[in-house]
């Protein structure tokens, strides 16, 4: 399997290194490029400013509650964006509020997980989302 190229949006270290590490605990050819922001993650999309070389993602893992530009914003300008809309996003958040997932859902993301506080279910979270959007899901090869 070729390496897929994973965009986590996330401003609590604590969760950047839960991820991270559930992500090498499975030994996968991935590499997980981290931005804490909205606006970077922006940048990092459009490959602007200090993310002009970075690789385009085939998944994106955002939280809601970020500074700047919220998760749900930017969920929005990413599913009406031409270029970035087939990249498929994973809201990975706190929030259990149903506004938040029907918000979610209404802007298109494509799965919307709240976030286990347990290390073991929070791993077991991280391997679904290996199980289905990292060995079953195409992508396209070298994207738009």
């Amino acid at each position: 399997m070729d390496e897929v190229n994973i965009l986590l949006v996330e401003d609590n270290e604590g969760d950047i290194i839960l991820t991270t590490e559930a992500f090498k605990d499975m030994q996968l050819e991935n590499k997980i490029s981290v931005v804490k922001d909205g606006e970077s993650a922006l940048q990092f999309l459009k490959k602007q400013g200090e993310y002009a070389d970075s690789p385009t993602p085939q998944l994106v893992l955002m939280d809601i509650n970020l500074p700047g530009i919220n998760g749900k914003e930017l969920l929005d300008i990413i599913k009406k964006d031409d270029n970035l809309k087939e990249i498929p996003v994973v809201m990975l958040t706190c929030s259990d509020r149903d506004a938040d997932i029907s918000d979610c859902y209404d802007k298109h993301v494509n799965w919307y997980i709240t976030k286990p506080i347990d290390y073991e279910k929070y791993t077991k979270v991280m391997h679904e989302i290996e199980a289905f959007y990292v060995s079953f899901v195409p992508y396209p090869k070298g994207g738009k």
